[in-house]
């Protein structure tokens, strides 16, 4: 005799179709709901009288903007990170940044992968939807990707095996160096470990009231740090290519090969930038001998990519330093990394764009391949979508504000839009209806413009005609 089946059970199972037809159907929507849900759970964590150092709760605003910075990689902060947070505090920090450095699906399908020890359909479709905004959408997808379905899996291995190794590489570097500032051993030891997830994260958070102040012109140290931020920033494709063919170029997809350029390009050019506008400047790089302007104006490149460490008082930039680094963050770093911003490739393809337009080509052309018309659509939305979200929350906190320059405000903006964590002080300064909508800026740079537009169109709506065709002017 069949027994019919439970009401506990049917509603697990009705439950579970139905959290799988809503990952399935909009992952967009997913990736954002799971963030949302990780801000709120972090916020609740941060509130609690045992994360801070005076043992009492700290104010929504604290709580939130933290919450959010930490699970959106940011490093910008409204209350001083290292004296403000007790151990639990700082822990909350450390975990929160490694889940969000590494993305919400990408995590959940390597988790996958180690309980089940195989990745299914709807795993590789939502890692390779985190790694490639391209594979968000619904219908048939080329196969000319930087990072094909089938490997996905491998892709995933790569993302876990090179973020502990890089950490643990990095943390390695740095730690002797600590302990001959006098650093006791167990201190060293956490805070090596701490700064190197914090660099490779691309977050810039430190756990000690000094800071950089110790290493500040330490070439070891400032190396060290230097190689945890691009590590990340360059992205995990990149890696998983690499890591694969590093010594043969000619295997190098296209994706890498425009990455590692652009990527090369706006270091070396934005450390020339630095070096030039900032010599003279006695607060910031005009009293240091020339090895070490070098060294400094290498290291601001690279942590105005997103990195979020700095050396200086960025207050303290010249008004054209601070314009360049307002250009840097909203570039960012490499696509499906723990970088943000636009993305170097965004602006390679913007270029290649420009250049076969002033060539008469149809077509964008890069290293003996065509690059298909979709990519460039994306990547002007991408643009266009962020460069309003800067706009328009660079209004609202001017509204906010009284006396607030504009650089500054537009300077933090944008640093929270690229998730870089670079600040003038304003954020910490600001009032707190200001920082709420910086957080909501860090939340919409980091889920990605991509991913909200996917999110809230759900799918793709084919069409079964066109209309006829007229050409406005531009230009």
């Amino acid at each position: 005799m069949r027994t019919a089946p439970t009401t506990k059970a049917t509603l697990y199972e009705r439950l579970r179709d139905g959290i799988d037809g809503f990952v399935a159907a909009t992952p967009a929507r997913f990736a954002i709901v799971i963030f949302a849900g990780l801000i709120l759970v972090f916020t609740l964590l941060f509130s609690l009288p045992i994360a801070t150092t005076s043992g009492e709760r700290a104010p929504l605003v604290d709580a939130l903007f933290t919450a959010v910075s930490v699970i959106c990689v940011t490093g910008l902060s409204t209350v001083d990170m290292a004296t403000y947070w007790s151990p639990f505090g700082h822990a909350l920090v450390f975990i929160g940044v490694e889940i969000g450095g590494v993305g919400v699906l990408t995590l959940a399908s390597i988790l996958g992968l180690v309980i089940s020890r195989k990745l299914g359909l709807r795993q590789k479709l939502l890692a390779a939807g985190d790694a490639n905004p391209l594979r968000i959408r619904k219908g048939p997808i080329a196969e000319g990707q930087a990072v094909r379905l089938g490997e996905t899996g491998s892709l995933l291995l790569t993302v876990a095996i090179s973020a502990l190794v890089i950490e643990l590489v990095v943390a390695l570097l740095i730690f002797p160096r600590m302990l001959l500032e006098g650093v006791p051993v167990l201190d060293a030891a956490w805070e090596s470990i701490y700064i190197s997830a914090m660099a490779f994260t691309n977050t810039g958070f430190l756990p000690t009231a000094e800071g950089l102040t110790p290493y500040a012109d330490d070439l070891w140290f400032l190396s060290a740090i230097m190689l945890g931020v691009i590590a990340g920033a360059i992205g995990f494709p990149v890696i998983y290519v690499l890591s694969k063919n590093l010594r043969r170029p000619r295997k190098w997809s296209l994706h890498v090969k425009i990455t590692i350029l652009t990527f090369t390009l706006l270091l070396v050019l934005g450390a020339l930038a630095y070096f030039i506008l900032e010599f003279n400047n006695p607060k910031t790089f005009g009293q240091l001998d020339p090895g070490q302007r070098v060294l400094q104006s290498f290291f601001l490149s690279s942590m105005a990519r997103s990195g979020g460490f700095s050396t200086i008082d960025i207050g303290q930039l010249d008004g054209s330093s601070l314009l360049v680094t307002d250009m840097l963050m909203f570039i960012g770093g490499g696509s499906a990394s723990t970088a943000g911003g636009i993305k170097v490739t965004t602006l390679a393809i913007l270029f290649l764009a420009a250049f076969a337009e002033a060539r008469g080509h149809d077509d964008m052309e890069a290293y003996d391949r065509r690059i298909p018309s979709d990519v460039l659509r994306l990547g002007v939305s991408v643009v266009l979508w962020g460069a309003t979200t800067v706009a328009a929350s660079s209004i609202i906190i001017l509204m906010l504000t009284d006396d607030a320059p504009l650089d500054h405000v537009l300077f933090d903006v944008i640093s929270a839009f690229a998730t870089c964590g670079l600040s003038t002080g304003f954020t910490a300064s600001a009032p707190e209806p200001a920082q709420y909508v910086l957080a909501f800026t860090m939340f919409f740079g980091r889920i990605g413009t991509v991913t909200l537009a996917a999110a809230l169109a759900a799918s793709q709506h084919p069409r079964m005609f066109r209309r006829p065709e007229e050409r406005p002017i531009v230009g």
